[in-house]
C-alpha cells in the first residue's frame, strides 16, 4: 500500500513539473514561446514598477529552461529512443496476470508508452498546447483492472482471438475517455470543430487501436509504421467511433468497430 502511494505521488509530481516546464518554455525571450503565457502566469501578482520587467522575466525563463535542459542530459530517462509503431506493446504486456510487483511494472510501462504514443498522435494532429497527464493513464490502468478483469482474463485464456482483443480495446478506449488523460487548451479551428468528445477520440483511439494491432501479432515484431496505420485507420472511422461512444453501451458498439479494423489492417 505504501509503495503504491509513493508511486502515485511520483507520477503526480512528474505531471506538475511538466506543466511548470511548459510555462517556462513558452515564456522564453527568444521568440520560441508565447508571451501571453507569462502574462497569465503572473497576472495574480501586483504590478511591477518600471518598464521592461516582462522582458527581464522572459530572459530569466530562458535561463531556467536552459539550466533544466542541461540537468536533464545528466539524468537517465526511460523515454523511448524513437516513438513509432515499435513503441507500443500488446495488451497482455500492459495487463498481465501476476503478483503486485509485476502489476506495478506493467502499470509503469503502460503509462510511459501511452504518454509518448499520445504525444506522437498530438504532433500528427498539430495540437501543440495539449497536456498529457501520466496520472490519468495510471487511473485508466487501475480502472481496467478493477472493472474489466473478466475481459483481461479472457484475453489471456486459451483460444482467445480477435473478438477478445477487440472487446479489451473497446473497454480501454471507454476508460480513457472517462479519465481524460489529455487536456486541451486552444485547439486549431479544424480540430475544435469536431467537438470535445471527438477531439479526445481522435487522440486516444489511434493509441488503443495500435495496442490491439500489437496484440494480434500476426507478423511477429511490431513494425515502425504500425502507429501511422492506426492513426489513419482511426481517422477514417472516426465518425463511426464517435457514434459508438454515444450509445448506451459504448463498449459493445466499439467492439464491432475494433473487430472490423483489426481483421483488415496489416
Amino acid at each position: 500500500m505504501l509503495r503504491q502511494i509513493s508511486e502515485d505521488v511520483r507520477v503526480n509530481l512528474k505531471d506538475r513539473l511538466r506543466e511548470v516546464r511548459d510555462i517556462i518554455r513558452q515564456s522564453r525571450h527568444d521568440g520560441t514561446g508565447d508571451a501571453s503565457v507569462l502574462r497569465e502566469a503572473t497576472s495574480h501578482l501586483p504590478p511591477f514598477p518600471g518598464k521592461g520587467i516582462e522582458d527581464l522575466l522572459s530572459h530569466a525563463a530562458s535561463a531556467v529552461d536552459e539550466a533544466l535542459s542541461i540537468a536533464e542530459s545528466f539524468v537517465p530517462h526511460e523515454r523511448p529512443i524513437k516513438v513509432d509503431g515499435t513503441t507500443v506493446k500488446g495488451l497482455g504486456t500492459y495487463f498481465p496476470a501476476g503478483d503486485e510487483e509485476r502489476q506495478l511494472s506493467a502499470e509503469r510501462l503502460f503509462r510511459r508508452d501511452m504518454y509518448y504514443l499520445t504525444k506522437a498522435v498530438l504532433a500528427g494532429l498539430k495540437i501543440d498546447n495539449a497536456r498529457i497527464h501520466e496520472a490519468g493513464f495510471a487511473a485508466v490502468h487501475a480502472a481496467m483492472r478493477k472493472r474489466n478483469g473478466d475481459l483481461l482474463a479472457a484475453l489471456t485464456a486459451p483460444g482467445a482471438g480477435l473478438r477478445e482483443i477487440a472487446s479489451t480495446c473497446s473497454a480501454l478506449l471507454v476508460e480513457c475517455l472517462n479519465q481524460r488523460p489529455v487536456r486541451f487548451g486552444d485547439t486549431p479551428p479544424d480540430v475544435a470543430a469536431m467537438g470535445d468528445r471527438a477531439v479526445d477520440i481522435s487522440c486516444l483511439a489511434p493509441v488503443v487501436l495500435a495496442c490491439g494491432l500489437a496484440t494480434t501479432g500476426r507478423d511477429g515484431a511490431p513494425e515502425p509504421d504500425m502507429l501511422e496505420i492506426a492513426i489513419l485507420a482511426a481517422d477514417i472511422r472516426r465518425d463511426r467511433i464517435v457514434q459508438a461512444c454515444c450509445k448506451a453501451s459504448p463498449a459493445d458498439e466499439l467492439t464491432s468497430v475494433f473487430a472490423t479494423l483489426l481483421a483488415h489492417l496489416p
